[in-house]
This record gives C-alpha cells, sequence and structure tokens, in this order.
C-alpha cells in the first residue's frame, strides 16, 4: 500500500532545513527526507561558515539576488534564535598596482549587488586595522561575519517541528515515479516505504542529480550535471593573528584560500579547490601545507609554516567547470513540465548565507 505525503524536501542540510521550515510555517505538511543519520553532515557541515556580504557574484543571477537579502535574514534570525554568531568584518587585500586597481571593479560589482557598505582603504589604513597584515590597499566590508552552522540547522530544525513538520532520519530516496497522482518516492532504510507526494522540493546537495535521475518521469535533459569542487582547510596551532577575515583577491574558480577563524578563535587556511570525481573524499592532502603558507604568507608575512595542520575538507555541488562561473538553478516546472517537482542544484556559496532567502523563493515557485 502507497502512503500519501503532502511535501516531501530531499536533503537535510541547511538548505533542505531551512525550505522545509518555510514550506510548513506557509500551511504544507513537510517531511524532510535526510538518507545519512544525522542532518547537515555533508557541504553545511565542512565549509567556512562565513556569512557573506554579498559582492563577488555575477549581477543578476540568483546568487547576487539573494545573497543580501539573505544575509541581513540571517543575521535577524541568529539574534532572535540565539544561534552564536559574530559580524566580525572583512578585508579583501590587494599587493601591487595590479590587483589594487582590481579593488575599484570588485566594489562596483558589490554595488549592483545591492551591497552598499563596502570601502576602498589604503594599505596603511588596513595595517592600522590588523598590524600583521601587509597589503598595498583594501576593501573593507562591514557586513561579513562567521556563524555557528551546527547551532543554525537546530535552531531551523526545531521551527520545522514546532510548525507540525517532521524529519526522516536514515531514509534515503533510492528511487520513485511520476505520476497524475503525484510523485511516488521509494524511501529506504530499516522500513523502506513508497509515499505519494503532492510535492516534492529535491535539496540533496552533492546527490541532487543522482536523485533526480532515479526518478522517472522528470526529464534527463533538465537536470544538470553536477561536478565536485573539493576545498580543503588547514588549520593554525598558534594565535589568531587577525579578529577580522582576510582574502585575498579572486580567482576564476573560488574566493582564493583566504584566513578565517571560527567563534572560538581558531585560525584556519582555506579553501583550496580541485575537481574530483567522488563526492565522499573528505582527505586532507598535507603536502599542500607548503602551497597554502605561500598564498597566505603575500598578506601574512610572520606565519608560520610549521604551525599549519590539516584540518578538514568540503565538497561544494557545483554547476560549473573550471574557470566557470555557476549559479544556483531552480529547476521548475518551466524546466520540465512536472507540477509538483522542484530541483534545487549548484546550490553551493553563498547558500549557507542565502538559506532563508532561498526558503521564501521555494515557497513563491510552489505557491
Amino acid at each position: 500500500m502507497i502512503e500519501s505525503a503532502d511535501v516531501i524536501v530531499i536533503g537535510a542540510g541547511v538548505v533542505g532545513l531551512a525550505v522545509g521550515r518555510a514550506l510548513a510555517r506557509a500551511g504544507r505538511d513537510v517531511i524532510v527526507a535526510e538518507r545519512h543519520d544525522a542532518f547537515g553532515t555533508e557541504t553545511s557541515a565542512r565549509n567556512s561558515e562565513v556569512i557573506h556580504a554579498g559582492i563577488y557574484y555575477r549581477p543578476g543571477g540568483m546568487r547576487a539576488k539573494l545573497c543580501v537579502p539573505g544575509r541581513d535574514m540571517l543575521y535577524a534570525y541568529c539574534k532572535d534564535h540565539h544561534v552564536a554568531h559574530e559580524k566580525c568584518e572583512k578585508l579583501i587585500v590587494a599587493n601591487g598596482e595590479a590587483e589594487v586597481a582590481r579593488l575599484s571593479a570588485i566594489k562596483a560589482t558589490a554595488e549592483e549587488n545591492g551591497v552598499g557598505d563596502l570601502r576602498l582603504i589604503t594599505g596603511g589604513d588596513a595595517l592600522a586595522l590588523e598590524p600583521a597584515l601587509r597589503c598595498d590597499g583594501a576593501l573593507f566590508s562591514p557586513s561579513t561575519g562567521i556563524v555557528d552552522s551546527h547551532g543554525l540547522m537546530v535552531a531551523l530544525l526545531g521551527d520545522l517541528e514546532e510548525a507540525g513538520g517532521a524529519l526522516a532520519l536514515s531514509s534515503p530516496v533510492t528511487g520513485g515515479k511520476v505520476s497524475e497522482e503525484g510523485i511516488d518516492l521509494e524511501i529506504g532504510g530499516a522500513d523502506p516505504i513508497t509515499l505519494r507526494a503532492n510535492t516534492v522540493v529535491n535539496c540533496a546537495g552533492l546527490s541532487a542529480d543522482k536523485t533526480a535521475h532515479s526518478i522517472e518521469g522528470i526529464p534527463a535533459a533538465s537536470i544538470p550535471a553536477l561536478r565536485y569542487g573539493k576545498g580543503q582547510y588547514f588549520t593554525y596551532s598558534g594565535k589568531a593573528p587577525f579578529s577580522r577575515l582576510i582574502y585575498p583577491i579572486p580567482n576564476p574558480d573560488s574566493q582564493g584560500t583566504h584566513y578565517t577563524r571560527d567563534l572560538g578563535g581558531q585560525a584556519k587556511l582555506g579553501p583550496d579547490i580541485s575537481y574530483v570525481s567522488s563526492n565522499d573524499d573528505y582527505d586532507v592532502d598535507a603536502g599542500r601545507r607548503e602551497t597554502f603558507a605561500a598564498s597566505a604568507q603575500r598578506f601574512w608575512p610572520d606565519l608560520v609554516p610549521d604551525k599549519l595542520v590539516p584540518g578538514y575538507a568540503g565538497i561544494r555541488p557545483k554547476i560549473a567547470g573550471p574557470g566557470e562561473e555557476g549559479d544556483f538553478i531552480f529547476s521548475g516546472k518551466a524546466a520540465h513540465g512536472i507540477d509538483r517537482y522542484l530541483g534545487l542544484y549548484g546550490i553551493e556559496s553563498p547558500g549557507l548565507t542565502s538559506c532563508l532567502a532561498i526558503a521564501d523563493h521555494v515557497v513563491e515557485i510552489l505557491r
């Protein structure tokens, strides 16, 4: 016998939990199905935990449209729900005339995206803020911060359940079929079941494309092929030298190997980026230490390479290859002709920052 459900959200990362929460608060009966035995164990747990200001993204794209409102919503949510966070500020630093010249272009892009509080400052001004720094000029971002991502997900789950939604752990979606009555999803685990959903929202992150392909009736041509962008981090065993986050000039593939810290003051460098074939390889290559050190010493001259220790790695679900800019994809009826299915693909950075805005956007699409 097939049991029925109103909305099934596939994936309990920060975006899946935020989407489930928003739909439950909008009056839908929601189940968030997660294949692991805990929520948020993949991309949501393996990132920089940075609240991004919205600076770099292509104007007009979904990342640009959702980051700034998402940032503001996230700060307000963390304050209201007592989620640990800090608006610690950030410096984008430049060394050499060519890099200094790029700061104005970065600022202009940010302003197109609605970021109105960036300030161009001199190298001397930057050193006055961070004496351990070396740079010839910088962009000062007062809206950048850090957040306890696990605490955020705990709060989102609490709201989801308070609104009548449920989280089903160890419940992998192993297949499905689109029909006139709904979408029948095969849910595995200790007690496999078939659930007929009125609406399915695919927030499966690194597995979003494979999950979509497993559901018969979703046109294959509408499902983007995800690329796995692996980023490694090294932690620093000495005292954190900067109170603000320090970012270099970005490159086409990433925001560069940058300095961040967590809420406990642990300093770290990363991530780098490499395209890998596996979405579950979280090993850190200790041999990359000298490369990380050399990159960071351009702005942190007193860094001691021997104090860098392999930390952790994360993997992003990217829809673009090396040197290409991706974006968030919300694949609805216009893409595949199915009323009941919405696929979220390529939800990488700034997905954490934008999670509440992403969720509201999903509610509007499904409305």
